[in-house]
Protein backbone atom coordinates (compact mmCIF):
# COMPACT_ATOMS: atom_id res chain seq x y z
CA UNK A 1 0.00 0.00 0.00
CA UNK A 2 1.42 3.59 -1.00
CA UNK A 3 2.59 5.71 2.09
CA UNK A 4 1.12 9.13 1.89
CA UNK A 5 3.09 12.08 3.51
CA UNK A 6 1.02 14.94 5.56
CA UNK A 7 1.01 17.37 3.54
CA UNK A 8 0.84 19.84 6.62
CA UNK A 9 3.72 21.88 7.63
CA UNK A 10 6.25 20.75 10.31
CA UNK A 11 8.99 23.08 12.11
CA UNK A 12 11.42 21.42 10.23
CA UNK A 13 9.93 21.83 6.44
CA UNK A 14 8.55 25.45 6.49
CA UNK A 15 11.32 28.52 6.94
CA UNK A 16 9.62 31.06 9.83
CA UNK A 17 11.52 33.72 11.09
CA UNK A 18 9.06 35.69 12.93
CA UNK A 19 6.27 33.61 15.22
CA UNK A 20 2.82 34.56 15.37
CA UNK A 21 3.54 35.68 18.52
CA UNK A 22 5.44 38.29 16.76
CA UNK A 23 8.86 36.94 18.41
CA UNK A 24 11.84 36.40 16.16
CA UNK A 25 12.95 32.99 15.42
CA UNK A 26 16.24 31.36 13.65
CA UNK A 27 16.59 29.32 10.82
CA UNK A 28 19.99 27.69 9.33
CA UNK A 29 19.77 28.56 6.36
CA UNK A 30 17.59 31.95 6.54
CA UNK A 31 18.21 35.48 7.96
CA UNK A 32 16.47 38.53 7.69
CA UNK A 33 18.77 40.78 6.20
CA UNK A 34 17.44 43.90 4.08
CA UNK A 35 18.85 46.34 2.05
CA UNK A 36 17.84 49.48 4.57
CA UNK A 37 17.94 49.54 8.16
CA UNK A 38 15.97 46.53 9.77
CA UNK A 39 13.20 48.17 11.51
CA UNK A 40 13.23 51.18 8.72
CA UNK A 41 12.26 48.00 6.69
CA UNK A 42 9.52 46.46 8.56
CA UNK A 43 7.99 49.66 9.55
CA UNK A 44 7.68 49.56 5.44
CA UNK A 45 6.52 46.66 5.41
CA UNK A 46 3.50 46.99 8.24
CA UNK A 47 2.83 50.09 5.75
CA UNK A 48 1.98 47.73 2.86
CA UNK A 49 0.26 45.19 4.68
CA UNK A 50 -2.04 47.75 6.38
CA UNK A 51 -2.73 50.01 3.02
CA UNK A 52 -3.45 46.53 1.17
CA UNK A 53 -6.05 45.27 3.49
CA UNK A 54 -7.61 48.52 3.67
CA UNK A 55 -8.27 48.21 -0.52
CA UNK A 56 -9.45 44.70 0.43
CA UNK A 57 -11.89 45.82 2.84
CA UNK A 58 -13.14 48.77 1.01
CA UNK A 59 -13.64 46.85 -2.24
CA UNK A 60 -15.46 44.16 -0.32
CA UNK A 61 -17.59 46.47 0.76
CA UNK A 62 -18.35 48.33 -2.58
CA UNK A 63 -18.83 45.30 -4.18
CA UNK A 64 -21.88 44.72 -1.66
CA UNK A 65 -23.24 47.91 -2.64
CA UNK A 66 -23.53 47.40 -6.61
CA UNK A 67 -20.37 49.03 -7.38
CA UNK A 68 -18.34 46.23 -8.62
CA UNK A 69 -19.55 43.31 -10.21
CA UNK A 70 -17.22 41.27 -8.16
CA UNK A 71 -13.99 41.19 -5.45
CA UNK A 72 -11.47 38.35 -5.20
CA UNK A 73 -10.47 39.00 -1.74
CA UNK A 74 -6.74 38.45 -0.21
CA UNK A 75 -7.60 38.85 2.76
CA UNK A 76 -5.06 36.95 5.46
CA UNK A 77 -2.58 36.83 2.92
CA UNK A 78 -1.08 39.99 2.59
CA UNK A 79 2.40 39.06 4.14
CA UNK A 80 2.89 36.44 1.33
CA UNK A 81 2.21 39.50 -1.27
CA UNK A 82 4.00 42.03 0.33
CA UNK A 83 7.34 40.11 1.09
CA UNK A 84 7.28 38.47 -2.48
CA UNK A 85 6.95 42.13 -4.00
CA UNK A 86 9.28 43.83 -1.62
CA UNK A 87 12.04 41.13 -2.84
CA UNK A 88 11.87 42.25 -6.72
CA UNK A 89 14.02 44.34 -8.40
CA UNK A 90 12.67 47.07 -10.53
CA UNK A 91 13.75 44.82 -13.94
CA UNK A 92 12.16 41.86 -12.79
CA UNK A 93 8.88 40.93 -14.39
CA UNK A 94 5.61 39.41 -12.30
CA UNK A 95 2.59 37.29 -14.23
CA UNK A 96 -0.26 37.65 -11.59
CA UNK A 97 -3.76 35.63 -10.91
CA UNK A 98 -6.64 37.86 -10.51
CA UNK A 99 -5.71 38.24 -6.06
CA UNK A 100 -2.23 40.05 -6.10
CA UNK A 101 -3.90 43.24 -4.95
CA UNK A 102 -0.75 43.31 -2.70
CA UNK A 103 2.07 42.52 -5.62
CA UNK A 104 0.12 44.92 -7.85
CA UNK A 105 0.38 48.15 -4.79
CA UNK A 106 4.45 47.42 -4.68
CA UNK A 107 4.88 47.81 -8.30
CA UNK A 108 2.97 51.26 -8.08
CA UNK A 109 -0.11 50.17 -9.90
CA UNK A 110 -3.22 52.64 -9.09
CA UNK A 111 -5.51 51.17 -6.89
CA UNK A 112 -8.09 52.76 -8.96
CA UNK A 113 -7.33 50.80 -11.88
CA UNK A 114 -7.52 47.79 -9.95
CA UNK A 115 -11.10 48.63 -9.23
CA UNK A 116 -12.12 49.95 -12.56
CA UNK A 117 -11.25 46.08 -13.78
CA UNK A 118 -13.79 44.46 -11.18
CA UNK A 119 -16.28 47.05 -11.95
CA UNK A 120 -15.90 46.49 -15.86
CA UNK A 121 -15.03 49.67 -17.07
CA UNK A 122 -11.64 48.23 -18.52
CA UNK A 123 -10.09 45.07 -19.21
CA UNK A 124 -6.69 46.46 -16.74
CA UNK A 125 -6.20 49.76 -17.20
CA UNK A 126 -2.60 49.62 -16.10
CA UNK A 127 0.68 49.30 -19.11
CA UNK A 128 2.49 46.16 -18.13
CA UNK A 129 5.78 47.11 -19.83
CA UNK A 130 5.50 50.61 -17.73
CA UNK A 131 5.24 48.46 -13.74
CA UNK A 132 6.69 45.40 -15.09
CA UNK A 133 3.23 43.73 -13.66
CA UNK A 134 1.19 41.46 -16.58
CA UNK A 135 -2.27 42.01 -16.47
CA UNK A 136 -4.65 40.00 -14.17
CA UNK A 137 -5.06 36.36 -15.35
CA UNK A 138 -8.79 34.94 -14.97
CA UNK A 139 -7.90 32.26 -16.58
CA UNK A 140 -6.85 29.65 -14.04
CA UNK A 141 -2.99 28.61 -14.40
CA UNK A 142 -2.25 30.21 -18.17
CA UNK A 143 0.14 32.73 -16.35
CA UNK A 144 2.77 30.06 -15.77
CA UNK A 145 3.15 29.30 -19.31
CA UNK A 146 3.67 33.15 -19.71
CA UNK A 147 6.03 33.67 -17.18
CA UNK A 148 8.04 30.75 -18.39
CA UNK A 149 7.83 31.82 -22.12
CA UNK A 150 8.37 35.28 -21.24
CA UNK A 151 11.65 33.70 -19.35
CA UNK A 152 12.88 32.18 -22.07
CA UNK A 153 12.83 35.32 -23.35
CA UNK A 154 14.91 36.85 -20.83
CA UNK A 155 17.40 34.49 -21.47
CA UNK A 156 17.30 34.85 -25.16
CA UNK A 157 18.11 38.14 -24.47
CA UNK A 158 21.29 37.69 -22.60
CA UNK A 159 19.24 38.78 -19.55
CA UNK A 160 20.83 36.36 -17.09
CA UNK A 161 24.12 35.18 -15.26
CA UNK A 162 25.54 38.61 -16.40
CA UNK A 163 26.82 39.57 -13.55
CA UNK A 164 25.51 42.88 -13.75
CA UNK A 165 22.48 43.49 -11.05
CA UNK A 166 20.83 45.89 -12.83
CA UNK A 167 20.64 44.06 -15.76
CA UNK A 168 20.13 40.46 -14.73
CA UNK A 169 16.71 39.70 -14.70
CA UNK A 170 13.74 37.13 -12.82
CA UNK A 171 10.24 36.41 -14.01
CA UNK A 172 7.75 35.57 -11.08
CA UNK A 173 4.54 33.58 -11.75
CA UNK A 174 2.06 33.36 -9.27
CA UNK A 175 -1.09 30.93 -8.53
CA UNK A 176 -2.61 29.08 -5.85
CA UNK A 177 -2.74 25.90 -4.56
CA UNK A 178 -5.87 24.82 -6.65
CA UNK A 179 -4.18 26.20 -9.95
CA UNK A 180 -1.06 23.62 -9.26
CA UNK A 181 -3.23 20.83 -10.52
CA UNK A 182 -3.95 22.05 -13.42
CA UNK A 183 -1.99 21.05 -16.75
CA UNK A 184 -0.90 24.48 -17.57
CA UNK A 185 1.49 24.88 -14.37
CA UNK A 186 3.10 21.39 -15.28
CA UNK A 187 3.58 21.96 -18.57
CA UNK A 188 4.92 25.42 -17.80
CA UNK A 189 7.64 23.56 -15.17
CA UNK A 190 8.23 21.13 -17.64
CA UNK A 191 9.32 24.06 -19.87
CA UNK A 192 11.57 25.84 -17.17
CA UNK A 193 13.36 23.03 -16.19
CA UNK A 194 14.29 21.98 -19.44
CA UNK A 195 15.41 25.28 -20.41
CA UNK A 196 16.92 26.08 -16.75
CA UNK A 197 14.43 29.01 -17.43
CA UNK A 198 15.16 32.27 -14.63
CA UNK A 199 11.48 31.81 -13.26
CA UNK A 200 10.26 32.34 -9.62
CA UNK A 201 6.67 29.77 -9.73
CA UNK A 202 5.36 31.25 -6.37
CA UNK A 203 2.67 29.30 -4.94
CA UNK A 204 0.16 31.33 -2.81
CA UNK A 205 -1.33 27.77 -0.52
CA UNK A 206 -4.25 29.45 0.81
CA UNK A 207 -5.92 26.09 1.87
CA UNK A 208 -8.98 25.89 -0.29
CA UNK A 209 -9.73 25.97 -4.21
CA UNK A 210 -12.22 27.94 -4.09
CA UNK A 211 -14.04 25.10 -1.38
CA UNK A 212 -11.90 21.97 -2.19
CA UNK A 213 -9.42 21.72 0.64
CA UNK A 214 -5.79 21.26 -0.22
CA UNK A 215 -5.63 17.80 1.39
CA UNK A 216 -8.16 16.74 -1.26
CA UNK A 217 -6.15 17.21 -4.23
CA UNK A 218 -2.29 16.88 -2.14
CA UNK A 219 -0.98 13.92 -0.54
CA UNK A 220 2.11 15.20 -0.47
CA UNK A 221 3.57 19.03 0.45
CA UNK A 222 2.92 21.29 -2.59
CA UNK A 223 6.67 22.29 -2.37
CA UNK A 224 7.73 18.47 -2.90
CA UNK A 225 6.35 18.43 -6.61
CA UNK A 226 9.69 20.58 -7.80
CA UNK A 227 11.63 17.73 -7.02
CA UNK A 228 9.54 15.89 -10.05
CA UNK A 229 10.51 18.57 -12.10
CA UNK A 230 14.17 18.65 -11.00
CA UNK A 231 14.32 21.92 -9.75
CA UNK A 232 14.49 23.35 -5.56
CA UNK A 233 10.96 23.65 -4.04
CA UNK A 234 10.69 25.45 -0.92
CA UNK A 235 7.90 26.08 1.78
CA UNK A 236 7.49 28.93 3.94
CA UNK A 237 5.20 30.98 6.47
CA UNK A 238 3.14 32.68 3.99
CA UNK A 239 2.05 34.45 7.16
CA UNK A 240 5.27 35.85 8.08
CA UNK A 241 6.27 38.80 5.67
CA UNK A 242 10.03 38.55 6.88
CA UNK A 243 10.54 34.82 5.50
CA UNK A 244 8.65 35.24 2.55
CA UNK A 245 10.77 38.47 1.73
CA UNK A 246 13.92 36.32 2.44
CA UNK A 247 12.92 33.00 0.37
CA UNK A 248 12.15 34.95 -2.12
CA UNK A 249 14.83 37.23 -2.75
CA UNK A 250 16.93 34.08 -2.50
CA UNK A 251 14.94 32.33 -5.09
CA UNK A 252 15.14 35.82 -7.31
CA UNK A 253 18.91 35.61 -7.06
CA UNK A 254 19.36 32.04 -7.73
CA UNK A 255 17.32 33.15 -11.13
CA UNK A 256 18.93 35.69 -12.71
CA UNK A 257 22.23 34.08 -11.62
CA UNK A 258 21.41 31.25 -14.27
CA UNK A 259 20.25 28.57 -11.84
CA UNK A 260 17.01 28.08 -12.98
CA UNK A 261 13.72 27.75 -11.43
CA UNK A 262 12.36 27.40 -7.98
CA UNK A 263 9.13 26.68 -6.75
CA UNK A 264 7.98 28.38 -3.12
CA UNK A 265 5.31 27.28 -1.58
CA UNK A 266 3.84 30.30 1.11
CA UNK A 267 1.62 28.33 3.26
CA UNK A 268 -0.60 30.95 4.42
CA UNK A 269 -4.78 31.36 4.21
CA UNK A 270 -7.49 32.55 3.04
CA UNK A 271 -9.61 34.30 5.62
CA UNK A 272 -12.24 35.83 3.20
CA UNK A 273 -14.41 34.17 0.87
CA UNK A 274 -12.72 32.73 -2.57
CA UNK A 275 -14.64 35.84 -4.10
CA UNK A 276 -17.75 37.63 -3.33
CA UNK A 277 -20.04 35.41 -4.78
CA UNK A 278 -18.36 32.60 -2.68
CA UNK A 279 -19.92 31.81 0.67
CA UNK A 280 -16.96 29.96 2.75
CA UNK A 281 -19.72 29.35 5.68
CA UNK A 282 -21.09 26.61 3.34
CA UNK A 283 -17.72 24.24 3.27
CA UNK A 284 -15.74 25.23 5.98
CA UNK A 285 -15.74 24.85 10.37
CA UNK A 286 -15.62 29.17 11.62
CA UNK A 287 -13.67 27.22 14.24
CA UNK A 288 -10.15 27.08 11.80
CA UNK A 289 -10.69 30.47 10.23
CA UNK A 290 -10.63 31.47 14.29
CA UNK A 291 -7.30 29.28 14.94
CA UNK A 292 -5.71 31.12 11.49
CA UNK A 293 -6.62 33.95 12.82
CA UNK A 294 -4.38 33.98 16.13
CA UNK A 295 -1.71 33.92 12.72
CA UNK A 296 -2.62 36.98 11.39
CA UNK A 297 0.30 38.70 9.54
CA UNK A 298 -0.44 42.00 10.36
CA UNK A 299 -1.20 41.62 13.57
CA UNK A 300 2.43 39.75 14.39
CA UNK A 301 4.41 42.36 12.76
CA UNK A 302 3.27 45.03 14.89
CA UNK A 303 3.55 42.72 18.24
CA UNK A 304 7.26 42.89 17.19
CA UNK A 305 7.55 46.48 16.22
CA UNK A 306 5.88 47.11 19.49
CA UNK A 307 7.74 44.66 21.58
CA UNK A 308 10.85 46.05 20.06
CA UNK A 309 10.83 49.69 20.34
CA UNK A 310 10.75 49.47 16.34
CA UNK A 311 8.13 52.02 15.88
CA UNK A 312 6.55 54.42 17.96
CA UNK A 313 2.88 54.79 18.91
CA UNK A 314 2.75 57.81 16.62
CA UNK A 315 3.92 55.38 13.45
CA UNK A 316 1.12 53.13 14.53
CA UNK A 317 -1.31 56.01 14.36
CA UNK A 318 -0.23 57.89 11.20
CA UNK A 319 -0.55 53.99 9.13
CA UNK A 320 -4.34 54.36 10.06
CA UNK A 321 -4.82 57.87 9.42
CA UNK A 322 -3.31 57.17 6.48
CA UNK A 323 -5.74 53.89 5.80
CA UNK A 324 -8.75 56.02 6.79
CA UNK A 325 -7.51 58.85 3.68
CA UNK A 326 -6.84 55.87 1.49
CA UNK A 327 -10.45 54.49 2.00
CA UNK A 328 -12.03 57.48 1.45
CA UNK A 329 -9.93 58.59 -1.63
CA UNK A 330 -10.84 54.62 -2.89
CA UNK A 331 -14.48 55.36 -2.16
CA UNK A 332 -14.84 58.96 -3.82
CA UNK A 333 -13.14 57.15 -6.69
CA UNK A 334 -15.66 54.77 -7.26
CA UNK A 335 -17.99 56.75 -8.13
CA UNK A 336 -15.92 59.24 -10.42
CA UNK A 337 -15.87 55.62 -12.87
CA UNK A 338 -18.38 55.54 -15.59
CA UNK A 339 -21.32 52.80 -15.74
CA UNK A 340 -19.98 49.59 -16.98
CA UNK A 341 -21.66 49.40 -20.69
CA UNK A 342 -21.96 45.39 -21.60
CA UNK A 343 -21.74 46.04 -25.50
CA UNK A 344 -17.83 47.38 -24.70
CA UNK A 345 -17.49 43.45 -23.76
CA UNK A 346 -16.31 43.34 -28.11
CA UNK A 347 -14.18 46.16 -28.15
CA UNK A 348 -10.88 45.44 -28.13
CA UNK A 349 -10.97 41.55 -29.54
CA UNK A 350 -10.13 41.85 -33.21
CA UNK A 351 -8.48 44.91 -34.72
CA UNK A 352 -11.69 44.55 -37.35
CA UNK A 353 -14.18 42.94 -35.90
CA UNK A 354 -15.76 39.74 -37.84
CA UNK A 355 -19.28 39.95 -38.95
CA UNK A 356 -20.59 37.29 -36.98
CA UNK A 357 -19.16 38.77 -33.63
CA UNK A 358 -20.63 42.25 -35.54
CA UNK A 359 -24.04 40.08 -35.26
CA UNK A 360 -23.68 39.43 -31.80
CA UNK A 361 -22.62 42.56 -30.95
CA UNK A 362 -25.85 44.52 -32.85
CA UNK A 363 -28.12 41.37 -31.46
CA UNK A 364 -26.79 41.80 -27.85
CA UNK A 365 -26.92 46.04 -27.62
CA UNK A 366 -30.92 45.41 -29.03
CA UNK A 367 -31.66 42.71 -26.22
CA UNK A 368 -30.49 45.69 -23.26
CA UNK A 369 -32.01 48.17 -25.61
CA UNK A 370 -35.43 46.31 -25.05
CA UNK A 371 -35.10 46.21 -21.14
CA UNK A 372 -34.92 50.26 -21.65
CA UNK A 373 -38.22 50.51 -23.83
CA UNK A 374 -40.41 48.15 -21.31
CA UNK A 375 -39.49 50.42 -18.91
CA UNK A 376 -40.63 53.58 -20.67
CA UNK A 377 -43.99 51.89 -21.99
CA UNK A 378 -44.82 51.40 -18.07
Amino acid sequence: MTEFLDPSPSHTDMVQLLNPEGERVSHPDFEFSPDRPEDEAVRGFYRDMVLTRRLDVEATALQRHGELGLWAQLLGQEAAQIGAARALAPQDFVFPTYREHGVAWCRDVDPMQLLGLFRGTDQGGWDPAEHNFGLYTIVIGAQTLHATGYAMGVQMDGLVGTGDPLRDTAVVAHFGDGASSQGDVNEAMVFAASYNAPVVFFCQNNQWAISEPVEQMVKVPLYKRAQGFGFPGIRVDGNDVLATYEVMKSALKRAREGGGPTMIEAYTYRMGAHTTTDDPTRYRLSDEVQAWKLKDPIARVEAYLRRGGGASTSFFAKVEAEAEEFGERLRAGIHALPEPDPVRLFDNVYTELPDELREQRDGYAAYLASFEHEGASR
